[in-house]
């Protein structure tokens, strides 16, 4: 008994790539950037705007312990709430 393999070879399938392309130069600038560690993706931060301000607000409330509360705060002398405790007074009464 013999044992026989078959070898196929490979080929490369597409169209060839030019590696002096504007493209093919603009991946190779992103791969070496991402490999480096400096590759910026997404909105850049701006320091000192209002919305830094409310993150480093309630990063520092985090850190000292103090509760955060999601949401609007409830006024319970509004309208809708006064007729929403009455409501409940009559589930509860019942």
């Amino acid at each position: 008994m013999t044992n026989t393999t078959n070898t196929t070879e490979t080929k490369q399938i597409g169209r060839p790539a030019n590696p002096n392309s504007a493209r093919q130069k603009k991946i190779q600038d992103r791969l070496a950037k991402k490999e480096a560690g400096t590759l910026k993706r997404g909105r850049p931060v701006i320091e000192g705007s209002k919305r830094q301000e409310v993150l480093a607000k309630r990063n520092e409330k985090v850190s000292n312990g103090i509760e955060l509360k999601k949401g609007r705060p409830i006024n319970v002398n509004s309208k809708r709430q006064v007729e929403l405790a009455k409501k409940m007074a009559e589930v509860v009464s019942e």
